[in-house]
């Protein structure tokens, strides 16, 4: 059913391009909309019928999932947009914004339901066992799991966190309804409140979805590292040319799917042919791009090489650092030398975590580079790493 479903709505298009990503994103939404609003009215009846306000509230609970999934769609529909004058870096990141909206869509419902369920426990009433109630459940709970599998396997393909805040959602369904059956089928056998207390557990699972939706998407809109696979490729890659040295100050920023825009500074030899090496970036440049989907802009920084001074002290800093902390890593040195004194110039990365202050950091490695050179001054830029 899921391969015919996406074989049907995406048709010739090429399965991996964005308007192909776009016509899956919203077929997750209709889909998503069409059953929630069949399992809803069939929950609501059911649930009136046997005065099962777990029922009722899993009933609720498919309305908003089917608002969630309207927002999911308009989400997708406005993120596929061209970039314009407004929004050069294009409409990805809207995706983000309406998984949050769903999320507190979510929340906002866990809270009703933990109100009306406690409200249950003042104002208790029988439940009414029903077989065609629990026919209608168990159904639910089956549809939950193919929608959670439908939706798994586009989030897959696309690699989308609103769709994958609706399988999180999907799967907190599940829970909610296996609560809501074992709430009516208690019923014939007890007068215990378990239809409130499933009503409450029903109103935890569907809270916690929301708390976890929120979590996964927060990460992307406030901005978080990109993942090591992709770093650790790009680096190779850019290594892997002639005359490239090092690299350093990399910066990767995802507006959305395949959106990746960045920079980094590539260390070439001081002598070398910058007419040639200009040609490298520019082919590193494009290979990026072709490669890796990444939109990226190098710097070049020529690096003095093969000079006796600049390595001596350049070990001689890199020593210090090691017994100052192993995570320490510093570029761009060099010296300058006068008649009184040699100045060592650098960028000094420290990692996130690190407990020495940066007034700490330059203090003793003045002190223990005192002990190699008394006429050696630093001048130290503190830098972080993004990446």
């Amino acid at each position: 059913m899921t391969a015919l479903l996406i074989k049907l709505f995406i048709g010739k298009t090429d399965a991996d391009s964005e308007n192909a990503r776009t016509k899956l994103g919203i077929l997750s939404g209709v889909v998503g909309i069409v059953l929630n609003v069949i399992l809803s009215v069939f929950k609501m009846i059911f649930g009136a019928i046997t005065r099962s306000v777990s029922i009722v509230a899993d009933g609720a609970n498919n309305i908003f999932d089917a608002v969630s999934s309207v927002i999911n769609l308009i989400g997708f529909k406005i993120s596929g947009k061209p970039a314009d004058k407004d929004h050069p870096f294009g409409h990805g990141r809207i995706e983000y914004l309406s998984a949050l909206v769903l999320a507190f869509v979510i929340l906002t419902m866990g809270v009703e339901l933990i109100k009306s369920s406690i409200d249950k426990f003042s104002n208790p009433e029988k439940v009414v066992f029903s077989v065609p109630a629990v026919i209608v459940l168990v159904f639910s709970i089956a549809a939950k799991i193919w929608l959670a599998a439908f939706n798994k396997t586009i989030g897959k393909k696309i690699n989308s966190v609103s769709v994958d805040a609706v399988v999180a959602d999907s799967i907190g369904d599940i829970a909610a309804t296996t609560c809501s059956l074992i709430a009516l089928v208690a019923s014939k056998f007890t007068d215990l409140p378990v239809d409130a207390v499933m009503g409450i557990i029903v109103a935890g699972v569907v809270v916690w979805a929301g708390i976890g939706i929120i979590k996964d998407t927060l990460g992307p809109l406030l901005g978080e590292p990109p993942d090591k696979e992709t770093v650790d490729e790009l680096e190779k890659l850019v290594l892997s040319y002639e005359n490239i040295i090092g690299i350093h100050d990399l910066v990767l920023h995802g507006y959305g799917h395949s959106k990746i825009y960045g920079s980094l500074h590539a260390e070439v030899p001081s002598d070398s042919d910058m007419i040639h090496i200009h040609d490298t970036i520019d082919t590193i440049e494009k290979d990026i791009k072709d490669k890796l989907g990444i939109e990226i802009s190098i710097h070049m920084d020529p690096v003095l090489t093969g000079d006796e001074m600049t390595d001596k002290y350049k070990n001689i800093t890199a020593e210090i650092l090691r017994s100052i902390s192993p995570d320490l890593t510093f570029h761009d040195f060099r010296i300058v030398t006068g008649p009184t004194h040699t100045n060592l110039i650098f960028d000094l990365v420290i990692p996130y975590g690190i407990k020495l202050t940066e007034h700490l950091i330059k203090e003793d490695f003045d002190s223990k580079l005192a002990t190699y050179e008394s006429n050696c001054f630093t001048v130290i830029t503190f830098d972080r790493s993004y990446v």
